[in-house]
């Protein structure tokens, strides 16, 4: 069931990236293309995942630890866009942000569901539903975003919610990263 669940999801994130690159590179937006490298990341989380999964508890909290740098070095890439954004400015399309971020909080949503039926999730299930809540969340900040945009005819709402995914990004990394530890020492004392 993990297994499958974990295909299922990682399909979804590789679309849901390449969707994100798509109408952030059209819509000129800083906040759908920090989305895009976001679910990139998850992707690469989830591959890394799933090949933790037949291994030791001891390869589970080594690819924990993986995942949760990635989402930090994820993070400080889409500050660097956004800093890179204001310096040269943009012009995001509204409507297209508020469209792409409804149909991805649609299939985080269902990303969501999915991980939560698992039965005594492991430290890499757990990194998975950290990463599908940060994303259904940044997607409802790029709703905002976008619609703020397109009323103000200005960029700063979409730097705004691309520094505010980058933050995310990077509080769910340490959180990834504590789990992953809270299991080496539980490991530790249990003799694991």
């Amino acid at each position: 069931m993990e297994r499958r669940t974990l295909w299922i999801v990682l399909a979804l994130n590789i679309g849901l990236a390449v969707a994100f690159f798509a109408t952030g590179a059209f819509g000129d937006s800083s906040a759908l293309i920090a989305n895009g490298l976001d679910n990139l990341s998850d992707s690469f989380v989830y591959a890394i995942s799933l090949f933790a999964l037949s291994r030791s508890d001891k390869w589970k909290r080594g690819a924990a630890n993986v995942s949760g740098g990635l989402l930090i070095l994820f993070a400080a890439g889409i500050l660097y866009d956004a800093w890179r954004r204001y310096i040269g400015g943009s012009d995001p399309l509204g409507t297209i942000m508020i469209a792409m971020a409804l149909i991805a909080a649609a299939i985080n949503a269902v990303c969501v569901w999915l991980l939560a039926k698992l039965k005594d999730p492991d430290v890499n299930i757990r990194a998975a539903n950290t990463f599908s809540y940060n994303d259904f969340a940044a997607n409802l900040g790029i709703v905002v975003a976008g619609g703020l945009v397109a009323w103000l005819g200005t960029n700063w709402p979409d730097l705004v919610v691309g520094v505010i995914v980058a933050g995310i990004a990077a509080w769910g990394g340490i959180d990834i990263l504590r789990d992953a530890h809270g299991e080496h020492h539980k490991a530790v004392h249990t003799g694991k």
